[in-house]
């Protein structure tokens, strides 16, 4: 009943979807040169041969999916859609030669038919819970095959998809197969009527390092020089404040410290650096002078999370300190070598995070006092650091595995497609 009203709401519903759409533009959040994707027009044309179609939401999960899309755009044809602006810059950065970007269509039948028609996928992968109704409808309709990856279902989402559970169980009807990141994400798939359920681990851990540019690493560190420094990566609303005050503390015991501050949302950089600034601090924006001086140096600009990463030894993880919850991905720094530190709010990382801080790949705080006593045992003990820094990197190669283990799943599905195809 729920799946025919929002089907019903989305044909009839026209004219406001088109409001809604304009206004999105009119914000920026829709790329007027490529409108026309998102009304499920092509933007360019199908190639020949097998093709393989990857969806993530936006920007965290088709970074995810990188690994996966590199390896596949070696034996077929590799389509992948995002959703938002930003994802959209960032695959045109990072994909594949080869691999095609499209913005995925908005959830509307008729849109729906005609991106299928054209692009004919073979085989249909679909990260994390970005559950669109029509647009899974229609590829089972097809019938195509359809798998999710890196499948997430947190505790929260699946005691509200249990207030609904013939709609989700419809929507999970149509995939082949529902790959958890964890046991628990998959254990939580099968009750709400996943047919065929597995648990391969987090792509995430199969990521290659974030990019950094080599030249102006060393012109940072140049410009650091001696001074003691540290990074708080991908910070939301209310951490920046905590940090600043962290910093306050800190540089009492370690004169010229630097904090860096890059946020997860690089369009608040000015506020950021208003707010730290009226506490009594120096400030630098990167997006005004490139140069990290001052007390604290806040990275306002886009891809170069990888950089910072590389230049400070010790990163803590925004999004999990105070109201902020759920954590951003430690494993980003860690295969780079980082000291990681996290606060008390990673349910984003339910495996991830309590297995890092077992082996002694990061540590776990509980508030923001604790993060400066934390902090603060690092830049004073070189030796704990570098110690801390290597469980850190040895710990994410351990887990690298992961990518082999999709992909033995996946492959014969991939071997149909192939097939397919050789006898057409």
């Amino acid at each position: 009943m729920i799946f025919g009203l929002y089907r019903a709401l989305t044909i009839l519903g026209g004219p406001l979807i088109g409001h809604y759409l304009k206004r999105r533009m009119a914000r920026g959040k829709e790329d007027p040169a490529r409108f026309g994707e998102r009304l499920g027009r092509p933007g360019q044309p199908r190639p020949q041969g097998p093709l393989v179609w990857l969806h993530a939401a936006s920007v965290g999960e088709s970074l995810s999916l990188l690994p996966l899309v590199e390896r596949l755009s070696g034996r077929m044809n590799v389509l992948m859609t995002t959703g938002t602006v930003t994802s959209a810059k960032l695959m045109a950065e990072r994909l594949p030669a080869g691999a095609i970007h499209q913005f995925v269509p908005v959830d509307r039948p008729a849109f729906v038919r005609a991106f299928l028609d054209h692009w004919r996928p073979d085989l249909v992968l679909w990260a994390e819970s970005d559950f669109w109704p029509n647009l899974l409808d229609g590829i089972h309709r097809r019938p195509i095959p359809l798998v999710l990856v890196q499948g997430r279902i947190s505790p929260k989402s699946f005691a509200n998809w249990q207030k609904a559970p013939r709609f989700i169980r419809r929507m999970l009807s149509s995939f082949t197969l529902c790959l958890g990141q964890t046991p628990g994400d998959a254990e939580r798939l099968a009750a709400l009527g996943a047919p065929k359920v597995a648990c391969a681990g987090n792509l995430k851990m199969a990521m290659a390092p974030l990019p950094g540019d080599e030249a102006e690493l060393a012109r940072l560190r140049q410009t650091a020089g001696q001074r003691p420094l540290w990074l708080a990566a991908s910070t939301h609303s209310g951490e920046e404040a905590a940090i600043a005050r962290v910093h306050k503390t800190l540089a009492q015991r370690f004169p010229g410290l630097l904090t860096i501050i890059v946020p997860r949302h690089p369009h608040r950089g000015a506020a950021i650096a208003a707010e730290v600034a009226a506490m009594g601090l120096t400030v630098t924006l990167r997006s005004v002078s490139a140069e990290p001086a001052g007390d604290i140096h806040i990275a306002d600009t886009m891809g170069e999370l990888g950089l910072f990463y590389r230049l400070a030894p010790i990163v803590f993880m925004g999004k999990s300190l105070g109201g902020s919850q759920g954590g951003q991905n430690p494993f980003e720094p860690a295969c780079l070598g980082a000291a990681v530190l996290f606060g008390p709010h990673m349910t984003n990382f339910p495996e991830m995070a309590p297995a890092m801080v077992e082996c002694g790949a990061a540590e776990q705080v509980a508030d923001e006092a604790a993060l400066a006593a934390a902090v603060g045992t690092l830049l004073a003990d070189p030796t704990v650091l570098t110690a801390r820094r290597h469980a850190a990197q040895a710990w994410a190669e351990s887990e690298a595995s992961v990518l082999d283990a999709v992909l033995e799943m996946l492959a014969p599905l991939l071997q149909q497609a192939e097939a397919a195809h050789a006898r057409s």
